[in-house]
């Protein structure tokens, strides 16, 4: 009887070298695919919807009731973010009844580069209460400032 049998024998460094070559041209060829077809449309077909100001630009305010004493906090924005939040009449006799008002107020300005709506605010334990005063102004000041759709 005749058997044909046959023998391969393979080289074990060969056949590592084959593998890894067929690895990496696969992930070339994924690599290009990726890279090169176009996006993909909506479904519904319409373009890209570009994002419109949070902000009408300029400066608003809002007044805050302490005791007997009024303060008007001033909020200026640009078209995207909140720049800058102040206290225009803010005396003597307020900052000694409330001495954690201009500490919060610094601790609300030093975060308004890092967020972009007066939700993000977050505040310290030792002046929650006067961030909390603050932010609600901040949100009463910018009611004016958010464009109608």
């Amino acid at each position: 009887m005749g058997s044909n049998t046959k023998i391969l024998i393979f080289k074990a460094k060969e056949l590592i070298y084959t593998i890894i070559f067929v690895v990496l041209g696969i992930l070339l060829l994924l690599l290009l695919l990726f890279m090169f077809l176009p996006d993909k449309p909506d479904s519904k077909g319409l373009p890209e919807v570009t994002e419109t100001a949070a902000y009408i630009p300029g400066v608003y305010s809002s007044t805050v009731q302490l005791g007997e004493s009024t303060l008007d906090v001033q909020v200026t924005v640009d078209s995207d973010r909140i720049s800058d939040v102040s206290i225009v009449n803010l005396n003597e006799s307020i900052t000694t009844m409330y001495p954690l008002l201009t500490p919060a107020l610094e601790e609300i300005n030093s975060q308004l580069p890092d967020i972009k709506t007066v939700d993000e605010l977050t505040c310290s334990a030792d002046s929650q209460y006067t961030s909390v005063i603050l932010t609600q102004a901040i949100k009463n000041a910018l009611e004016a400032a958010v464009p109608e759709e």
